[in-house]
């Protein structure tokens, strides 16, 4: 399923003590434009150190933005600059089901609770307003910090597909997380 098969959903603004997840706006370009590509995330995004690119250009940054704006289901994190986004995507009515992808694309912000924070709240969304059943995710083996973050969140390991990332030369496995609606609770864990 593309993201232009799934539902548009109408994206509220979630807010919490120490961030807000809105959609995107084209002002959001200004935060983009200069903003490194981080090695170290891009690694932990699955990435290869030969696909890193330079900081985003002005066009890039509106691509990014307008990318964000246009898929069916993305917010971007917001902490008074964005510094990331998080969605939904493969969203199926029908089976209640859907994917979740997170990207804290700023060094500075990583460690302090934000992505569990975010996943929190676009978990909740999904569960009480759009009254999905399960949501899953996959995560390169590697990435600890973002698999304790999932695990904070309620997820759950529910399989490994064993070599299917190839970054900088080995293969690596990737993580299967999911997690049910019953199984979900608002509050931290």
């Amino acid at each position: 399923m593309t993201s232009s098969d799934m539902p548009k959903i109408d994206v509220p603004t979630l807010t919490a003590d120490n961030l807000v997840l809105r959609p995107a706006v084209l002002d959001d370009a200004q935060f983009i434009v200069g903003l490194a590509r981080d090695a170290a995330i891009h690694r932990m995004y699955g990435g290869s150190a030969a696909s890193l690119k330079p900081p985003y250009t002005e066009v890039e940054a509106r691509e990014w933005v307008h990318n964000a704006m246009e898929h069916p289901c993305t917010w971007v994190i917001d902490v008074g600059t964005v510094i990331g986004t998080a969605r939904l995507d493969r969203i199926d009515m029908q089976d209640r089901r859907a994917s979740f992808a997170i990207g804290i694309h700023s060094p500075d912000w990583l460690g302090k609770g934000i992505g569990t924070d975010a996943t929190r709240m676009v978990l909740e969304f999904a569960f009480s307003t759009l009254k999905l059943h399960r949501i899953s995710l996959r995560v390169i083996a590697y990435n600890s910090r973002a698999i304790r973050s999932y695990e904070k969140s309620g997820f759950v390991i529910e399989g490994r597909e064993r070599e299917a990332g190839f970054v900088d030369g080995e293969w690596h496995d990737d993580i299967m997380m999911g997690i049910l609606d019953r199984e979900f609770s608002a509050e931290p864990r």
